[in-house]
């Protein structure tokens, strides 16, 4: 640049002087464009600052106070990443993530990490901790609004007898016995500039409080929340959270005031914007959340800024006073409507940046606080351990004792509630925190009650695992998953079984997608109008029906997340099974159709979601489940049909059908949507210890749908357990005039030899399965296998097969006499013979199905099949082969999980929805 201005000058003033003597207003005007050109030559000698980053040599974890954009990204990678590896490995130990955020910022710090040369200056650097600081003080802010939030008032008012003695006995007795232990502490590792009474009444606080969100969240994934033990601690769990936050101001406000007479003085003006906000500002939140609309359909943006504002000013207000700004966001929280599950949407908006960014960076503050390497001597680990016993025993002993004599609780509840009770979580050094910044507490001491927090919380869940199994525990209503503690049993719809009829159905409902699937099920089981208007009937008593009053319990599944919301969903179970519209949908389809329909509420985590329904319906004496098939894009996709052998055929035409993207198979470790639903089925069906139906609706993509409620159903009758469980299943349906059926019994024409020549050699050649079983080829995705099948099992299931179609179709012996009752109304029996049976059945059922479609209010064309993936009578694979070759391949998944008959109906879209059915008979039902 300067080159440049030199050069420009130069010319200039030679010009000038060649022009100078004969023009001197031409010399002027050259030296303004000399200075002209100066002028322009400087503005770009004042270049930007340098922008180059890495590719002009820059470093960029250096401290650069106007601009730490960079620096604290590099922060939020190394905290977010250590925390969720950690967190990856204890979830296998059933430890909450708030271990995990707690030991990667332990490791960050001085303890681990930051004993590597270089470490702390290049990732930590003490510049830039107010920047992290920052960020992280934002989040405890809105971290301690989600806690308010969580709480509900209502819990302390239904069981304030029984959790008033738990909750005070588990603050009163662990502050005295840690009002104790201060003096030796305060003694050997404060310094006197320190107030003892400051130093005691944090360490009290410490000592007595008890972490609500973590308890939460231990309650939810041990399913004690509708247990007496679970209701007693969430309750006492809430009462006690409100005190110990209320005894953290009061500490914070007697450190920050240079007199008694201003610690009165805050505590007066504490108290005056807790009535504040507890009254006039929570009524008018009320009022703007119904005016804007928030509590019907979710806040509103303008809703949802006033309470972030609120929830700003409320911290500020409290911080300016000189109590910690977590005390206004904590009130904040307390004083939103919990109409309408308006607390829960609002947390769902905030949750996921505060637990992923901001609750790590805060614990990673601590970490970097805490050097256990402080506890060097014998008298430090001697105090360590004593903190330890004294913070377990004195809530433990506590709570359990108050438990026992005061609420009447059993010993083993009583442990289990003190177990419980004794949880500290991240509650508890959030208020070390606040001590460690305010200069009450030592690092030392900060190191010792950060592992004692660290050790009590990671206690609590198997120790209360140990000490409240599943089958020891008390079920608060006759509404839970156990009822082994309900005495009687008096639920509505308990009306027992009429000759193996069913009439107690679970409908499992976990998607909104799932309920025209689940209404149509519904449709088809409604019991049969009043006896004067039931189909006439030659012989009532070869005909099984359903009692007159078919009950459904619908059961609404939501999967518990790491979110939470997940779990003040769990804690408001009550409130949703009024509000949630999937039941509220299904309730009215029930009133509409006479049905008697009862809802309950799960919320489990993924794995454990088809053990909940298995056990859900066991607990109820279901004598079905129904569960709901996923549905699917338009888009047609498709993949290869393989198990243990190929059934591709390339080169042929593609078809959509409902099942190419539910039950899509990308490999053994795919884990989509489609596969994990196909997974969840798979495991009721080996789990259930009742029978089984699964609904396929074959009309999905149809544009048009077919008028009224008749329907015709289809059932292939091969043989084997679930055959009959289908014949049986369709007998009993076609007791009501709005369906009819037509069964057909197939037998597959081959040479074999008669069946009194067969040998045990040709049925072991069989590759029929038998027995039920879970095996895991991949972890985490079991799935159903067979035992190979025996001589007498199967001549007994051949036995049993003939005995179910005689009971219903008409034959006659030598002497033409009837040796079978009268065939039920409504239903025609066929018996059909070919070489190549899934061929002829589909035939049969697209034959049908035209013959229907010509009638003024065509029935709907439902198949009704047996599952057979156990002693099953013929091996479908070789046909099924074919068929995917004429029709179009299909997802490994379907096999796997309706069996080959079916798999044949979804390959080809046949018949208007398919009803996979398996019976829950043993090998000695055979």
């Amino acid at each position: 640049m300067q080159k440049l201005s030199a050069l420009l000058s130069f010319q200039l003033d030679r010009v000038e002087s060649f022009f100078s003597p004969s023009t001197p207003g031409l010399s002027l005007s050259l030296r303004l464009m000399s200075g002209f050109s100066t002028t322009v030559v400087g503005l770009f000698q004042r270049a930007a600052t340098e922008q180059g980053g890495l590719l002009s040599g820059q470093d960029p974890s250096s401290v650069n106070l106007t601009d730490p954009i960079r620096l604290w990204i590099i922060q939020v990678g190394v905290i977010v990443g250590t925390a969720t590896l950690l967190s990856l490995g204890l979830r296998k130990l059933n430890q909450p993530k708030v271990i995990a955020e707690v030991l990667g910022g332990i490791l960050l710090g001085p303890t681990a990490f930051g004993r590597i040369p270089g470490f702390t200056e290049h990732i930590f650097p003490k510049d830039s901790i107010p920047f992290l600081s920052l960020v992280a003080n934002i989040g405890l802010v809105l971290f301690l609004f989600l806690v308010g939030l969580e709480i509900d008032a209502a819990i302390i008012k239904r069981n304030a007898k029984l959790s008033a003695a738990v909750g005070l006995a588990g603050m009163i007795l662990p502050f005295g016995l840690g009002a104790a232990l201060t003096v030796p502490l305060y003694r050997n590792f404060v310094d006197d500039s320190i107030r003892y009474a400051y130093f005691a009444l944090f360490c009290c606080v410490a000592f007595s409080i008890t972490a609500f969100p973590v308890l939460c969240r231990i309650l939810t994934e041990l399913k004690l929340l509708d247990t007496t033990v679970g209701i007693v601690v969430l309750s006492a769990g809430v009462a006690n959270d409100i005190l110990g936050w209320t005894l953290l101001a009061l500490s914070v406000a007697l450190v920050n005031a240079g007199s008694a007479l201003s610690a009165l003085w805050i505590l007066l003006i504490c108290v005056g914007w807790t009535l504040f906000l507890l009254f006039p500002v929570k009524i008018a939140l009320r009022w703007l959340a119904h005016k804007t609309g928030s509590v019907e359909n979710g806040p509103t943006m303008f809703f949802m800024t006033i309470t972030i504002l609120l929830v700003f000013g409320s911290a500020f207000f409290t911080d300016i006073i000189g109590v910690h700004a977590i005390f206004g966001a904590f009130l904040v929280g307390l004083i939103v409507p919990r109409e309408g599950s308006l607390a829960i949407a609002l947390t769902e908006k905030l949750e996921d940046m505060v637990s992923i960014i901001f609750l790590p960076l805060y614990f990673t503050l601590s970490g970097l606080s805490t050097d256990l390497g402080l506890l060097d001597n014998g008298i430090t680990w001697g105090f360590t351990f004593a903190v330890i016993s004294v913070a377990f025993i004195g809530k433990f002993g506590g709570c359990t004792l108050a438990a026992r004599y005061a609420a009447g609780f059993s010993w083993r509840e009583s442990s289990t509630i003190g177990s419980l009770m004794s949880c500290k979580g991240l509650v508890e050094l959030i208020v070390l925190n606040v001590g460690l910044s305010a200069g009450i507490l030592s690092p030392r001491v900060f190191a010792i009650f950060v592992l004692e927090a660290l050790t009590l919380t990671f206690m609590t869940t198997p120790l209360v695992t140990w000490l409240y199994p599943p089958e020891k525990r008390v079920r608060a209503s006759g509404t839970g998953a156990n009822f082994n503690a309900v005495a009687g049993d008096d639920r509505p719809g308990r009306t027992g079984s009429l000759n193996g009829s069913r009439s107690r159905y679970t409908f499992v409902l976990d998607k909104l997608e799932h309920i025209p699937g689940m209404m149509a099920m519904a449709q088809l089981i409604q019991p049969p109008p009043p006896s004067g208007e039931e189909r006439p009937t030659a012989s009532k008593s070869s005909l099984i029906r359903p009692s007159d009053r078919c009950s459904v319990e619908a059961l609404r599944l939501i999967e518990l997340s790491d979110r939470v919301s997940a779990v003040m969903k769990s804690s408001a179970s009550e409130t949703l099974l009024l509000s949630d519209p999937l039941l509220a949908i299904f309730r009215m389809h029930g009133q509409l159709h006479d049905l008697h329909i009862s809802t309950a509420l799960s919320i489990v985590p993924f794995d454990d979601l088809a053990s909940s329904v298995t056990e859900h319906a066991q607990n109820t004496d279901s004598d079905m489940i129904m569960l709901p098939w996923l549905p699917t894009p338009s888009a047609e996709t498709t993949v290869a049909l393989h198990e243990h052998e190929a059934l591709q055929t390339p080169g042929k035409s593609q078809v959509h059908n409902p099942f190419d993207m539910l039950f899509k198979s990308t490999g053994s470790h795919d884990k989509s949507a489609s596969a994990l639903h196909a997974q969840f089925v798979r495991e009721v069906f080996s789990n259930a210890k009742t029978d089984v139906a699964l609904f396929v609706d074959q009309e999905r993509s149809a544009v048009t749908s077919k008028m009224g409620s008749k329907q015709h159903l289809f059932l292939p009758f091969f043989g084997g357990p679930d055959d009959r469980l289908a014949l049986e299943f369709v007998v009993q349906l076609c007791a009501s005039s709005h369906v009819t059926a037509t069964v057909v019994r197939v037998t597959k024409r081959e040479m074999e030899p008669p069946l009194s020549q067969v040998t045990d050699a040709h049925i072991e050649k069989r590759e029929e399965p038998q027995l039920l079983s879970v095996t895991s080829a991949v972890a985490g995705f079991p799935d159903t296998v067979y035992g190979p099948p025996t001589t007498e099992t199967r001549m007994q299931s051949e036995t049993a097969d003939n005995i179910a179609w005689d009971k219903y179709v008409p034959s006659t012996n030598a002497d033409g006499a009837s040796t079978s009752s009268t065939p039920p109304p409504g239903i025609e029996f066929r018996e059909l013979t070919s070489p190549i049976p899934l061929h002829a059945v589909i035939r049969e059922v697209n034959l049908l199905s035209d013959t229907v479609a010509s009638q003024e209010r065509a029935p709907r064309v439902l198949l009704v099949v047996g599952r057979s993936r156990r002693m099953a009578v013929e091996n479908h694979a070789g046909e099924l082969k074919e068929l995917v070759g004429e029709y179009g391949s299909v997802g490994a998944e379907v096999r796997k999980t309706l069996g080959d008959v079916a798999t044949s109906f979804v390959v080809t879209g046949a018949g208007s929805g398919i009803v996979v059915v398996q019976t829950a008979a043993k090998i000695d039902d055979y």
